[in-house]
């Protein structure tokens, strides 16, 4: 199968969990050291060979789209005062790299946004990247490890993939839950990417209901087919289109693997985590500029 090369970035939410700091400032820009934390998303994306990135998001999120854009003016600023590696280092999109923004319109949760996207997608197959989900840059190899590993194996057996990694057993209540198709021995300690089959998720169980945990870390890989189970899919709690639902029916008629993630990640859309996420990103700048 062609390579995915196209990825959506669902950029519309609020940040309830980051305010006061989100109020007027998207939680995506939000720094994790000296650079906003889409910064690290979108770098991990174009690492795994990404060439075509769709974010959705919505009237308040037009900062975000100019981030990747030119700054003309400032640009020109820097070079007449000899500024020339500053100004070249603000502009590090490749050049065979586009950013797009499309808006969502309505709030109607993370299906209806994934579907907003469908405009740009066209008939390709596609990468979703969650915002909030920042993953260890510093550590690993992004153009080989969860993401781009995610891409090559779509690309050998074209079933649909989704991040997973071990939680603790006090944390198993805050995820969507993987259930396994076949009695797989998951090694805690292993630092690899594996995909196998998956027979279903479990949204948030308790830790006895629990069918493992390996719980969704944010990172997607979806077969084109996946926007048509998500236009058929119907609104359920608080009005909202559940990717989950969209990703069972796929599951039920062309099957999806979970990957299992290699390295570290850090939710960058909860308080406590992205300070821990700030603290470490800084350290890692300051050891590389040493």
């Amino acid at each position: 199968m062609k390579k995915i090369t196209h990825a959506v970035i669902p950029v519309a939410g609020f940040g309830t969990r980051m305010l006061p700091l989100s109020k007027s400032v998207p939680k995506e820009l939000l720094p994790l050291g000296n650079r906003p934390a889409i910064h690290y998303v979108v770098e991990e994306a174009i690492a795994a060979g990404i060439k075509h990135i769709v974010l959705v998001g919505h009237a308040q999120k037009s900062a975000i789209e100019n981030y990747f854009d030119t700054n003309a003016e400032l640009d020109s600023q820097l070079r007449a005062k000899g500024k020339d590696a500053l100004a070249d280092s603000l502009n590090w999109l490749p050049e065979d790299v586009t950013v797009s923004m499309i808006r969502q319109g309505k709030a109607l949760g993370l299906g209806h946004a994934v579907l907003a996207a469908r405009p740009i997608i066209g008939e390709h197959d596609f990468a979703v990247l969650l915002p909030d989900v920042v993953l260890d840059p510093f550590t690993g190899d992004m153009t080989n490890d969860n993401l781009a590993f995610m891409i090559d194996a779509f690309a050998n057996d074209a079933h649909s993939q989704i991040l997973v990694d071990n939680v603790a057993d006090e944390d198993v209540h805050k995820y969507g839950i993987a259930k396994l198709s076949d009695a797989i021995e998951i090694d805690e300690q292993s630092d690899t990417n594996t995909s196998f089959k998956v027979a279903g998720f479990v949204e948030k169980p308790n830790l006895a209901d629990a069918p493992s945990k390996l719980a969704v870390v944010g990172r997607y890989v979806f077969s084109n087919k996946i926007f048509d189970y998500l236009a058929n899919t119907k609104a359920s709690v608080g009005g909202e289109i559940q990717l989950t639902d969209a990703i069972d029916a796929l599951i039920s008629e062309y099957g999806v693997n979970v990957t299992t993630m290699r390295g570290d990640s850090y939710d960058a859309g909860d308080m406590r985590s992205y300070m821990q996420a700030f603290i470490y990103f800084s350290e890692q700048q300051l050891a590389e500029d040493e």
